[in-house]
């Protein structure tokens, strides 16, 4: 019953994603098996959340940096505490929170991994030689264009419906984190690709369940995560060698490419979903190649 109420205030109060959710329920089990190898301790009733104590979460957090996690990783779970125990406040079951006054590791500012003008456009330049003219080939093309050309999350691809799509108006309705809505341009070429897609899919499979979905498997299932990435990776490798070929990286390329030619902060934050301009500020940076073009110009040594 304590986890089901926790499952359900991450889920309808706090609106996580199921991928978050998953995730906090394993850092909160990973908790208690430390406390149950550490201090024999192991939770039988309600009545034992009240003995759990601020130094046992505090050495729990020390044992994962000793563990060499990663400081985001730790700062998740450290969060994920935080909010199980309030759950276990709301609920009159603790007065305390244990976790309330932990502090975790500062995280590193890195900046975004992204792939290059030049590869994308590569990639683009090489459609016909590179994905098969068959309905996967196609699904596999769509998938990227969308990722890179909307800056669209893997869940937000995913969880796209028909419905979402404004033909007339060339315009795509996300629902992003948070359950909050964001409208996207979409450009002549893409809506005719999806358009061309659409017949062709309604033709060839057969599982109406799913057909609210816009993309569909040839095996007639919803899109999955697992497709979504062995089929960046799988192109990226192709014309890139940027180390991570996740579908973030689009979404951070997306991001990049817009600040680097000439777009507003304010109206990338608006494109990506981002509550807060200060998650859309790591787009500021420059490219090392538009770095050297700027010395040309500029240095009168270069």
């Amino acid at each position: 019953m304590i986890y089901e109420g926790f499952v359900r205030f991450l889920k309808f109060e706090k609106r996580y994603s199921s991928h978050t959710v998953t995730s906090y329920l394993n850092d909160v089990n990973q908790f208690m098996a430390f406390l149950q190898s550490t201090y024999s301790f192991q939770i039988e009733c309600e009545n034992d959340y009240v003995k759990i104590n601020t130094k046992q979460v505090r050495n729990w957090v020390v044992s994962l940096v000793e563990d060499k996690q990663q400081a985001s990783s730790i700062k998740r779970k450290v969060s994920a505490l935080k909010t199980f125990f309030k759950t276990l406040q709301i609920n009159g079951i603790i007065k305390n929170n244990p976790a309330d006054k932990i502090s975790t590791p500062k995280i590193p500012e890195r900046l975004p991994k992204f792939i290059s003008e030049k590869s994308i456009t590569q990639l683009y330049e090489n459609k016909v030689e590179l994905f098969e003219d068959t309905y996967d080939g196609q699904l596999q093309f769509i998938i990227i264009e969308l990722l890179y050309g909307t800056g669209i999350r893997r869940d937000e691809l995913i969880n796209i419906k028909l419905t979402d799509i404004n033909w007339a108006k060339k315009e795509l309705k996300i629902l992003g984190k948070g359950n909050k809505e964001r409208i996207l341009p979409l450009g002549k070429e893409i809506i005719n690709l999806l358009s061309e897609y659409v017949e062709i899919r309604n033709s060839k499979i057969e599982n109406s369940e799913v057909f609210t979905y816009l993309l569909i498997t040839s095996k007639g299932e919803k899109l999955y995560p697992n497709y979504v990435y062995r089929t960046v990776k799988k192109y990226l490798s192709l014309c890139s060698t940027v180390e991570k070929k996740s579908p973030h990286i689009l979404r951070h390329s997306f991001a990049t490419h817009l600040s680097n030619n000439g777009a507003k902060l304010n109206d990338i934050k608006e494109l990506l979903g981002h509550s807060s301009l200060a998650s859309t500020q790591i787009y500021t940076h420059n490219t090392i190649e538009q770095l050297k073009e700027i010395y040309k110009l500029a240095h009168p040594k270069a």
